[in-house]
């Protein structure tokens, strides 16, 4: 062949093939891990350490075999990223330091939220951490300013495309419900339910809240929960709620028990945080049986009319 064909056919293939990964990330959580592979596209390659569908506070074992599995990737990483809130203080990140200096790779210099304490399980939030994270991939590679930028923007109609609609702002704000106190603001202020009470860990309201708590009340004052449509857990906070739902069942209260997760790879199909906004507004969402039809009003006179000239008919025939 000749050469300078053979020369074309290999820059033509160069410019086919897409550039490899520049950036390597490494991320506590799926949380983060998400709006950077996004954002990062082709230019980034990122990790996540803990277990999405567990709380951190509770894979001491688990951890550090997750470390052990993506050794490689983790001592070359060019940046490493946490939302630095407690779980990942407690958690994470100081698995993550100590394997680096026990093998002599260095030490971690963390790249972490403004505010740990940041919610991202509702639109707005995850706007913010969208654009947060944004900065941190600009300020870590300018060069590809301009391509994080237009990801960003593209991750941003993703968002917004979870949000609420005309249809679903007439039947999902109003609903009561009881809350696993981590979630209240995503089912209070972002989807609009009435908040009737709220319940969480022992150490949250200096155990006024657990949900033996709860319980109690429902059986002493079962009046205030009469309307209560569901009662939302937390997915990685483990199962606190069932003694609730039978409480509220035991009162002839129907309500049911959802579980909104946090952490994208959490549940089959739920990927990336777009997903998690999805499912958990869908887990609220009135199913169209339970709807009012917008032919529902004309049809039910139509109905009593039928029914008095089948009535009519009946006896004049019977005359």
């Amino acid at each position: 062949m000749d050469k300078k064909v053979l020369l074309t056919c290999i820059i033509l293939l160069a410019l086919a093939m897409p550039p490899a990964a520049g950036l390597s990330v490494v991320s506590t959580t799926s949380v983060l891990w998400d709006p950077i592979q996004f954002i990062g596209g082709d230019r980034v390659e990122v990790i996540y350490i803990a277990d999405p569908a567990i709380c951190p506070h509770v894979q001491g074992d688990i951890i550090p075999n997750r470390i052990q599995l993506q050794r490689e990737f983790i001592a070359n990483a060019d940046l490493f990223v946490a939302i630095n809130g407690s779980v990942d203080r407690e958690n994470v990140m100081p698995f993550v330091e100590k394997f680096m200096t026990a093998n002599g790779y260095g030490n971690v210099e963390w790249t972490t939220l403004q505010n740990p304490s940041m919610v991202w399980n509702t639109p707005e939030g995850a706007r913010a951490l969208g654009r947060e994270v944004t900065g941190w991939l600009v300020a870590a590679d300018p060069g590809n300013t301009t391509y994080y930028e237009e990801r960003f923007g593209e991750y941003i109609r993703m968002i917004n495309a979870t949000d609420l609609s005309g249809e679903e702002k007439t039947v999902i704000p109003g609903q009561e419900a009881i809350v696993m106190i981590w979630q209240r603001e995503a089912v209070e202020e972002w989807l609009g339910l009435s908040v009737v009470t709220v319940f969480g860990p022992a150490f949250y309201g200096d155990g006024k809240f657990v949900p033996q708590m709860i319980v109690d009340d429902i059986q002493s004052h079962p009046e205030k929960y009469q309307n209560v449509r569901y009662v939302v857990e937390n997915m990685q906070s483990g199962e606190m709620a069932k003694g609730i739902e039978e409480a509220l069942r035991d009162q002839g209260i129907p309500a049911k028990r959802v579980i909104f997760t946090n952490f994208p790879k959490s549940i089959d199909g739920v990927d990336s945080i777009p997903d998690v906004l999805a499912y958990n507004k869908e887990l609220v969402t009135p199913g169209d049986e339970e709807s009012p039809s917008p032919q529902g009003a004309p049809i039910q006179p139509l109905v009593a009319i039928v029914a008095i000239a089948g009535a009519l008919l009946l006896a004049a025939r019977r005359r």
